[in-house]
């Protein structure tokens, strides 16, 4: 059987079975893992998926919101009260699904800014650090435009939207 990691392919998604009990099993190392494991597992960029070992059924977004539960409750939370509840608002509502990608998508324009400025700063001196954090637009200017861009374009698919929806009833803008 040959590697995965030889042949350069991606590794295959690690499968971590949840008992009745509540346990975590890992199939991959065949032991019981913590959700802190877990946690680790998702830091360290490693795609699994966690199924009811009964019903087969996929419980990886369940375990997901979970971690956030438990970071949340800790010492240092994320979300403030008011944006838990404005995102509850978005709930049933007409926004979810434009709320929901507009949300990913920007997390992952943050990701990718981070990403490149680790990587253009890992070798910055602390006074380098210093003149870094002092300029005025820098690089968060360019992650607010993104962020802008995004929310311009969710905003013109939104009037595209409405209007062929209002057209299909013959009511013209």
């Amino acid at each position: 059987m040959t590697s995965k990691k030889a042949s350069g392919a991606k590794p295959a998604q690690r499968i971590i079975k949840k008992y009745p009990n509540r346990r975590l099993y890992d199939t991959d190392t065949s032991t019981y893992i913590t959700l802190a494991e877990v946690k680790q597992l998702v830091m360290e960029g490693q795609p699994f998926v966690v199924r009811d070992a009964k019903t087969n059924e996929d419980l990886t977004r369940s375990i997901l919101l979970q971690i956030i539960l438990e970071e949340e409750a800790g010492g240092a939370p994320m979300f403030s009260e008011a944006a838990l509840a404005n995102i509850i608002r978005f709930y049933g509502h007409a926004m979810q699904g434009f709320m929901g990608s507009y949300i990913e998508r920007n997390v992952q324009a943050f990701t990718d800014l981070q990403a490149q400025m680790a990587e253009q700063t890992k070798n910055f001196t602390p006074e380098m650090w210093a003149q870094f954090m002092n300029m005025p637009q820098g690089v968060m200017g360019s992650y607010a435009e993104q962020s802008k861009s995004m929310l311009e374009k969710m905003q013109e698919q939104m009037q595209k939207n409405t209007e062929q929806m209002l057209g299909a009833f013959g009511i013209k803008k």
